[in-house]
């Protein structure tokens, strides 16, 4: 039941549309909104713990204003306040209630945010909280020739969570607030198994495909050897089951993975996020059905049933192995996308594809040098363009929106590597879409491919070398991601040079560049010129 091309190359597309970034950036730059003296703030997200009478209750998430002063970072420090109702609710006018250090809880509407917070200063209160009049968050800027200096804390809190507040208050309950806006760690411990396991998985396709390669080769020496130029000619007919990438392939490649992410962008809902699903469970199934029955192969009790073939309708001869392990497989990807929106859901996003990404990186190839530079300098434009210049005709970056899921109600598109974030106050996941583990992979399994034909030594190799620069590239990516505040960075940007200078460096110094540039493996001369008679050779 082997993934025929023309599946294996929408899935490769899609799965590698998507970029690096985290999940829930807490710092929102906004170029848009307009800055000056006393209203330079940046958007943050703040927390707002409370307390019903006393006791703990829920923990809302708000968004700061441009104007008033910065919050405190650490819980330990913010004051639990009393919270009391605006009189009138919109705090366009001076309160009838005189207030005493309370934080004042108001209406949007009726008058600007600015004035709604110099109001509430006056009256006595060491913060406003206003509630939106909708579920998702507004970010509070301040007009051309408002008086922006305000001394108390500004927060705009989404409508289901005001609401809610402003309940328990009516009821003459006391509610209490603290208001802190933590920040998140430089480095969280779940980037570094996120790298472990990009890179970990690029080593695992990278043998496997060279492997398969070997095999492939030495099964050809032996047909050179012994074979008919007959048989020579039948067997060179026949597919070979790998999909070789060539330069015009490359470049569609690129144009492909642009037009839909383009479409994802615009498309993004509930519905299409539910395609997405169907489509990565389908290659997630073929991936890890691929996975298991090569790996159980391995064993001696298991070989019987993967040489044992049965004819099945539309997939043609099947090994019995396989017809085993597939409905494991099917079942894994379903439950996953049933359950896929609690907490621990993510494990099974990333076996299904990490499954995915070393079946992707088995069967298709970069035959040579110039195919790989094509395709990861395409990609490296890609990256760049659609990371930080989509942002001049989209207004916001496209691959991050795209990434994120915005407007699906899903934590991210699931053509995501991802681990929950373990040390952030904030929470959210650190991620790494596929293309940016598959399409360096390629070249990093290419390298090993090439190593093995030639008999080189791991030292004298560049399988080593490429795999040490995609983990520098990576790793850089990350410190950049740390240095940005947490704003995506397209991993190919740093991936790619690393990579390509590289390789072509050290092919130039040694001599290889010209093989690895145009044929990719080495010169193998016809055994069968070489068993001939000296004399005919002649």
């Amino acid at each position: 039941m082997e993934i025929n091309r023309g599946v294996l190359i929408v899935v490769l597309i899609v799965v590698s549309s998507a970029g690096l970034g985290l999940a829930g950036d807490i710092v929102h730059q906004d170029d848009v909104a307009p800055k000056r003296p006393g209203c330079a703030n940046n958007f943050v997200l703040v927390k707002v713990p409370t307390w019903i009478n006393g006791l703990e209750d829920n923990e809302y998430v708000g968004v700061g204003a441009r104007f008033g002063p910065t919050l405190e970072s650490k819980e330990k420090h913010a004051n639990h306040t009393r919270l009391a109702l605006a009189d009138p609710p919109d705090c366009c006018s001076k309160p009838r209630n005189q207030l005493t250090g309370e934080v004042i809880l108001v209406h949007r509407g009726n008058c600007s945010f600015t004035m709604k917070a110099n109001v509430a200063e006056e009256a006595g209160a060491s913060a406003i909280l206003i509630i939106n009049n909708q579920t998702e968050l507004f970010k509070m800027v301040c007009e051309s020739d408002a008086d922006v200096d305000i001394k108390i804390p500004a927060l705009m809190l989404p409508q289901d969570a005001g609401s809610r507040l402003e309940k328990y208050i009516s009821n003459n309950t006391m509610v209490s607030v603290a208001l802190y806006s933590p920040k998140r760690p430089a480095v969280d411990i779940a980037e570094v198994f996120l790298w472990l396991m990009a890179v970990g998985t690029i080593l695992c396709a990278s043998y496997w495909s060279a492997w398969t390669a070997r095999e492939v080769a030495i099964e050809q020496d032996k047909l050179l050897k012994d074979a008919s130029e007959e048989i020579l000619e039948v067997r060179g007919a026949g597919s070979s089951g790998f999909v070789d990438i060539n330069t015009m392939s490359a470049i569609f490649f690129v144009v492909a993975a642009s037009c839909f992410l383009v479409m994802l962008y615009k498309l993004m809902s509930f519905w299409f996020v539910e395609v997405l699903v169907v489509l990565f469970c389908i290659g997630g199934v073929e991936g890890l059905q691929t996975c298991l029955v090569t790996l159980l192969s391995c064993f001696r009790c298991f070989q019987r049933f993967a040489e044992s073939f049965i004819k099945v309708p539309l997939f043609g001869a099947v090994s019995h192995l396989t017809l085993a392990v597939c409905p494991f497989c099917i079942t894994f990807a379903v439950v996953w996308a049933v359950y896929r929106r609690i907490s621990f859901a993510w494990i099974g996003q990333d076996i299904l594809g990490i499954a995915l990404i070393i079946t992707v990186l088995q069967i298709v190839r970069v035959p040579n040098l110039k195919v790989g530079t094509v395709l990861l300098g395409c990609a490296f434009l890609y990256d760049i363009f659609w990371v930080f210049v989509s942002k001049w005709w989209f207004h916001e970056s496209v691959m991050i929106v795209a990434t994120r899921g915005d407007k699906s109600g899903e934590d991210g598109i699931p053509m995501l590597l991802k681990i929950p974030r373990i040390y952030d106050p904030w929470g959210g996941y650190s991620v790494i879409g596929f293309g940016d583990i598959i399409l360096p992979g390629l070249l990093v399994a290419f390298s090993l491919r090439y190593d093995w034909l030639t008999k080189k030594t791991l030292r004298a190799g560049y399988f080593i070398w490429a795999m040490t620069a995609y983990g520098l590239g990576l790793l850089v990516t990350y410190v950049a991601l740390n240095l940005m505040d947490g704003h995506g960075q397209p991993a190919l940007l740093y991936i790619v040079p690393f990579i390509l200078g590289t390789f072509i460096t050290l092919g130039k110094k040694r001599g290889d560049l010209k093989t690895l540039w145009t044929r990719g493996e080495p010169e193998r001369p016809c055994p069968h010129v070489q068993l001939q008679p000296l004399e005919q050779r002649e």
